[in-house]
């Protein structure tokens, strides 16, 4: 795909809203939209990497409260004609059709391949992805599993709710810093998945979330990988122009 001359494609991830209170989640979520605002001027589309809530399930009948302003946001740019892919993250992966048919927006369970002007992309959240990591990897297929997603639907949202929030709090605790450390080339898991990806098949661009530490790296002399970072510490985002890819921050 071609993209239009003076337009540009956006990469973010990783909001966390609903974290770590109503009251930081609220200012971090003004930031996001004020952020989108600006990119819907010159977007020819706008990539989401997951975990865009600290939770998120779809239930039949019900919305979870909270996150009006990104939500009439993004079904704003949608109703503008501006293409938008959501990957689910592994804090709202139990996304079903609520994003594509409120907002016609596309979503992947999994990493996909993009070409843009020429250059290839692989694009994911990266959750579950390269060596390690087991325990997550096995609790992933649980979650996955459609038994234990109907089995979840049946508590009343205020218990269900207030499971899932007390378990991502859980999972933060145990996480505390370390996300803000680089642990070196053999041990960044996405980046040696990369590696073992870039010996099948090229791609220009590697990007993903969930790391929440912005990184801009070359794997080779032709591909780079790109962690998109957060937007609870960072505010970092990627932009492609046609021709470059640069991560930067959003000051705004």
């Amino acid at each position: 795909m071609t993209i239009a001359p003076g337009k540009k494609i956006y990469f973010l991830s990783d909001f966390h809203l609903g974290a770590p209170d109503e009251q930081s989640s609220l200012a971090r979520e003004k930031k996001i939209v004020a952020f989108l605002d600006k990119a819907k001027q010159d977007a020819f589309e706008i990539f989401l990497l997951g975990d865009m809530f600290d939770f998120w399930y779809e239930y039949k009948k019900v919305v979870p409260k909270g996150h009006v302003r990104i939500l009439g946001k993004l079904a704003e740019i949608a109703d503008a004609g501006i293409p938008m892919h959501f990957f689910v993250g592994n804090h709202d992966m139990w996304m079903k059709d609520y994003f594509q048919k409120e907002l016609n927006m596309k979503v992947y369970h999994e990493p996909h391949p993009f070409i843009y002007n020429g250059k290839k992309f692989y694009i994911g959240h990266g959750d579950g992805l390269g060596p390690g990591d087991h325990g997550y990897k096995a609790l992933k297929k649980i979650f996955r599993n459609p038994v234990c997603q109907f089995m979840f639907g049946v508590l009343h949202p205020t218990l269900g709710i207030a499971i899932a929030n007390y378990f991502s709090r859980k999972s933060r605790a145990k996480t505390g810093s370390s996300d803000e450390i680089f642990l070196g080339e053999d041990k960044e898991w996405l980046m040696v998945y990369s590696r073992e990806v870039l010996q099948r098949e090229h791609f220009d661009y590697f990007i993903f979330g969930h790391r929440h530490l912005p990184l801009d790296f070359k794997l080779n002399d032709n591909s780079r990988y790109i962690n998109l970072g957060d937007w609870i510490r960072n505010f970092t985002y990627a932009v492609f122009d046609g021709n470059e890819l640069q991560l930067k921050k959003w000051e705004g």
